[in-house]
């Protein structure tokens, strides 16, 4: 079986220049390759022949590159970014006896709901998903998902 990685390898600045292309900085371009030759190398593993007569198939690897690239764009879409700016108003309006007011109302609104609501709310609050939780209490997901939201916009209120 020929090594299609290490010869894939060699063209390792042509690969960074085809994620630059894509409108990448060099450090991001660097990442996606590195994650190109990961993936390459899993599906070559599983089987995926990459062979084009002597040499390998560029225009895969090209495709691999650009998914990879707009992957990594979709991802950076649904981060929000605060700006230091807003973050030192929200700081020099934080009050540290506010918030033990608040804190207190949330818990006590949280002790005076149904107690199915609040241990939902608690559950998926500590951390399991609505999906692991519904799997494992056999509880259907869009009735622990409405639960979950009806307590959160609750709690929402009060503040």
């Amino acid at each position: 079986m020929k090594n299609y990685l290490s010869d894939i390898y060699k063209k390792h600045q042509v690969w960074i220049d085809i994620v630059c292309s894509f409108g990448c900085n060099k450090e991001t371009a660097e990442d996606i390759t590195q994650e190109m030759y990961i993936k390459i190398q899993k599906r070559i593993n599983k089987g995926l022949d990459i062979d084009f007569g002597d040499d390998y198939n560029y225009y895969y690897i090209f495709k691999t590159l650009k998914s990879l690239f707009l992957d990594l764009k979709r991802k950076e879409a649904k981060v929000n970014t605060l700006s230091i700016d807003n973050m030192r108003d929200f700081l020099a309006d934080f009050d540290a006896a506010n918030y033990e007011e608040v804190y207190a109302t949330i818990q006590n609104e949280l002790n005076n709901m149904y107690w199915y609501d609040k241990k939902i709310f608690e559950i998926i609050e500590g951390g399991e998903s609505i999906a692991q939780l519904s799997r494992k209490s056999g509880i259907p997901y869009y009735s622990l998902y409405n639960t979950y939201k009806k307590v959160k916009e609750k709690l929402k209120k009060l503040l």
